[in-house]
């Protein structure tokens, strides 16, 4: 390793647990064979940690990272107001990228346990965790 990616390595902004968490669902969906196409989409009717594919359907995952299970599991963060924004989020993605009636959308969860000193989080991947709200229907 040279001098300066050593120093890099040093000085560079250690990533926060959820930072550290969305990267790792990245990598476990690749694996799984999805194909990432944004992370942290942003707009001004709110975030969307991962949008991915699989075969013809666009998913819309929501990634939720705890170090441990005290307060209950990560995805039991997902309530009903958080799907009501992702929901909004994942339809303006769709209308901007002129996907709405061309492809299938679902929404998933990823809840990634990983404790102080893990390498590695417990992994639960949700798919199909929750149907569209409101008047967002036409995604079924």
């Amino acid at each position: 390793m040279s001098w300066l990616s050593a120093w890099f390595r040093c000085w560079r902004k250690p990533q926060t647990l959820g930072q550290r968490g969305e990267a790792f669902a990245a990598h476990y969906l690749k694996k799984q064979g999805y194909t990432i196409v944004a992370r942290q989409d942003r707009s001004r009717l709110g975030e969307i940690d991962l949008i991915a594919v699989q075969d013809r359907t666009i998913v819309f995952v929501e990634v939720k990272t705890r170090t441990a299970e005290e307060k209950g599991s990560p995805d039991e963060a997902v309530n009903r107001d958080k799907q009501q924004r992702l929901t909004r989020a994942a339809l303006g993605y769709m209308r901007k990228h002129d996907l709405l009636g061309n492809c299938q959308a679902r929404f998933d969860v990823i809840s990634l346990v990983w404790p102080e000193g893990a390498k590695r989080p417990e992994v639960r991947h949700i798919e199909n965790a929750f149907e569209p709200t409101g008047q967002f229907q036409m995604f079924s």
